[in-house]
């Protein structure tokens, strides 16, 4: 992409394909400099809705890296070409040219990372939220095995988020349990809180407090693996899950919550988004017969392919361990186990991508990455 001018009063955009004209007032109202734009918050210190956007480009000209524009306004500025070439090209550069990395059971290895007490200010938080992006998840080991020290964690990335769980939850086998996460049995792939409207919570952390027992190993499949899988060997499967919508129910004594939302959800532009599953919560609509034996197929698939070997990875969580997940790509399970040998005892609490999206743009800055 290519800035160029003719005449020196009109600015060109050039993408290789094609030419296009930058309105000026486009560029006028993002004049950068510090009469005109808060140097600490970045915000704006002029209404461009009161503006003429009729203004008009007396002199433009290139310099180095630089656009300088006279403005017939009389507002002179300089502007960033690679900024403004960012903008056209629609990519978000800290997160999209972050590429997702398909992983199923062969995944070995995975860079873990260590925490220590200026980690939440690092470059190695900021190689920890990368590689985030990348997997799904990540694995933060020495975490102080204190109450609720998740909190802390997950404030210091962004804003925890409460849900009718609290501002977190302690996994561990009780009594009279209001989910199934909170007994020894055997979890099979299934992504959290599917019913909550109009977004689950994006990120799940969850820390290691006890582990005594010898079952209870974390499980993690990579739903856009599978989803991607289904898309190239399965497109009429693929094609019902991800435009026919099922309504996810939570009942608890307290609240009843509900959703509607395909199993594999794709964005404007049909690519992957996010995924959710749960078998115990989900409730297909009424469709034609014909139409429902093959949604039944297709789900019927995509079970068995989140539930294999060939997908699932398989981990014990140990205390001061502390995983963050993606709860829109990835599905998570656990193994049985028997409370009897002695005590497993997890918190959990839930983050939204701005609060990683907005540590990692940050971070960014901060050492000029």
């Amino acid at each position: 992409m290519k800035i160029e001018l003719i005449n020196n009063k009109k600015v060109i955009l050039n993408n290789g394909k094609s030419k296009k004209e930058i309105h000026p007032f486009w560029l006028r109202e993002r004049v950068g400099e510090s009469d005109h734009l808060d140097p600490g918050t970045q915000q704006r210190l002029f209404d461009p809705a009161t503006l003429n956007f009729h203004v008009d480009i007396d002199e433009a000209n290139l310099e180095g890296d630089y656009l300088n524009i006279k403005f017939n306004d009389g507002i002179v500025s300089k502007f960033e070409i690679n900024k403004l070439s960012s903008e056209f090209s629609g990519i978000d550069n800290e997160l999209d040219e972050i590429e997702k990395i398909q992983w199923d059971c062969n995944l070995k290895n995975i860079k873990s990372f260590e925490y220590y007490e200026d980690f939440f200010e690092s470059k190695e938080m900021y190689n920890m939220l990368v590689s985030f992006y990348k997997y799904g998840f990540v694995i933060i080991k020495n975490i102080p095995v204190e109450n609720n020290f998740l909190i802390k964690f997950g404030n210091s990335i962004g804003s925890v988020k409460r849900t009718n769980f609290g501002e977190h939850f302690d996994v561990k086998s009780k009594s009279n349990p209001n989910d199934l996460a909170y007994t020894s049995l055997h979890l099979t792939p299934h992504t959290d809180n599917p019913y909550r409207n109009p977004l689950p919570p994006c990120i799940q952390i969850l820390h290691c407090i006890e582990n005594e027992v010898n079952g209870g190993y974390s499980t993690l499949v990579d739903g856009y693996t599978v989803s991607e899988y289904i898309k190239k060997n399965k497109p009429d499967y693929y094609n019902i899950l991800s435009s026919v919508k099922v309504r996810f129910r939570f009942v608890d004594k307290d609240v009843i919550l509900e959703s509607w939302s395909e199993l594999i959800h794709l964005d404007q532009n049909k690519r992957f988004k996010s995924v959710r599953f749960s078998t115990r919560l989900d409730y297909v609509p009424i469709l034609d017969k014909k139409e429902l034996e093959l949604y039944y197929e297709a789900r019927k698939y995509l079970s068995e392919l989140y539930n294999s070997d060939k997908y699932k990875i398989e981990f014990k969580l140990m205390p001061g361990d502390l995983m963050m997940m993606d709860n829109h790509r990835l599905l998570h399970g656990r193994t049985s186990y028997n409370p009897s040998e002695g005590n497993r005892f997890l918190q959990g609490c839930y983050l939204d991508f701005d609060s990683t999206e907005g540590k990692l743009r940050y971070l960014k800055r901060k050492f000029n990455f």
